[in-house]
C-alpha cells in the first residue's frame, strides 16, 4: 500500500521559514522521484503549482522560478523521507503544500507526470 504523508505547515510571519517533511513508502517500481506543489487559496483541488523536484538519488534537484533561492528540497532514502526547507516566505506563499513521487530518472515540473500525492499540509504567511 503506497503512503504519501506531508507534516510541518503552520502559520509564520512573512519573512519566516518552515521545514515540511513528507514520508512516502509502499510505492511500487523501486526507484522514483519526488517532487512538491501548491495550491493557492481559492484554487480548483487540481491546479496545483510546481514548486521543486528531486531526483531518487538526490544528485538532481529543480526549482520553480518564484522560490529559487529560497527554498530547498532534500530526501534520504533510507528514512523514506523528503523535506522541503522554506525561508523568506512571502505571503503568496500561503498555499496548501503536496508532495508527491513519479517514475522519472529526471526531474520533472510536469502535475500529470506525477503518480501518488499526499493531503496536503497547509502553510499560512501572515503579512
Amino acid at each position: 500500500q503506497v503512503q504519501v504523508a506531508e507534516s510541518g505547515g503552520g502559520l509564520v510571519q512573512a519573512g519566516g521559514s518552515l521545514r515540511l517533511s513528507c514520508a512516502a513508502s509502499g510505492r511500487p517500481g523501486g526507484r522514483f522521484g519526488m517532487g512538491w506543489f501548491r495550491r493557492g487559496p481559492g484554487k480548483d483541488h487540481e491546479d496545483r503549482d510546481f514548486v521543486a523536484s528531486i531526483t531518487w538519488s538526490g544528485d538532481k534537484t529543480y526549482y520553480a522560478d518564484s522560490v529559487k533561492g529560497r527554498f530547498t528540497i532534500s530526501r534520504d532514502n533510507a528514512q523514506n523521507t523528503m523535506w522541503l526547507q522554506v525561508t523568506t516566505l512571502k505571503p503568496e506563499g500561503t498555499a496548501v503544500y503536496y508532495c508527491a513521487t513519479n517514475r522519472s530518472f529526471d526531474c520533472i515540473s510536469d502535475y500529470v507526470k506525477y503518480d501518488y500525492f499526499g493531503q496536503g499540509t497547509q502553510v499560512t504567511v501572515s503579512s
